[in-house]
């Protein structure tokens, strides 16, 4: 998943923000080098975790990816117990998922779900809250006309197409040659057949 579409998204649809909203690869680094003022959002991706293949001969696995929408609150003078930004946690909250929840950042992925908030920060000057959201996509494709995505499909994408089959029968029993064998199948192919498949 990207990021700047989750911002894009975001601007469009959180009002709050008056366009403030921006991202990165981690808080830190975003509150490093922040430019932005005022009531500000920054987008960033976070855990990523995958499920066991469910399939034994081709590899599909649940992927699940988490993303914060960290949110730098400023804080009045002269409240320093933050009630002004307790007031507004709540309805950027409601902001948030109304742009989010459900949203399918691509094609492939599931509707977004909201997790849970969590305090980051609280100085004089701002209170930082992260608001946590997840997504999943498959890995590994549905139709083999998709792209390949793992290196077993690759592999797969290499073979010669599947024309048809030769088939030839050994019967074990009672048809076999007691000269051959004391028991079926002796080695000798009883039956031969041919199937082409239709390309």
């Amino acid at each position: 998943m990207q990021v700047t579409p989750l911002v894009m998204h975001l601007r469009a649809h959180c009002p709050s923000f008056a366009n403030g909203v921006t991202g990165g690869i981690d808080w830190e680094s975003i509150e490093r080098s922040s430019k932005l003022t005022g009531l500000a959002a920054y987008v960033v991706l976070t855990d990523e975790r995958a499920e066991p293949t469910q399939a034994e001969n081709v590899v599909l696995q649940d992927v699940s990816e988490e993303f914060d929408v960290c949110v730098v609150f400023p804080q009045r003078p002269n409240d320093e117990r933050g009630l002004a930004v307790g007031d507004l946690v709540d309805a950027v909250r409601k902001e948030l998922c109304r742009a989010l929840v459900g949203l399918r950042p691509e094609p492939e992925y599931d509707p977004v779900e909201y997790v849970g908030r969590e305090m980051l920060l609280n100085s004089r000057d701002k209170a930082v809250y992260r608001f946590s959201f997840v997504t999943a996509f498959q890995l590994g494709r549905n139709r083999a006309t998709d792209p390949a995505e793992t290196w077993h499909e690759c592999e797969l994408d290499g073979l010669p197409p599947f024309e048809g089959m030769n088939i030839n029968l050994d019967f074990i029993d009672p048809m076999f040659d007691k000269n051959l064998s004391p028991t079926g199948p002796d080695g000798r192919i009883e039956f031969k057949a041919r199937e082409d498949l239709p390309q």
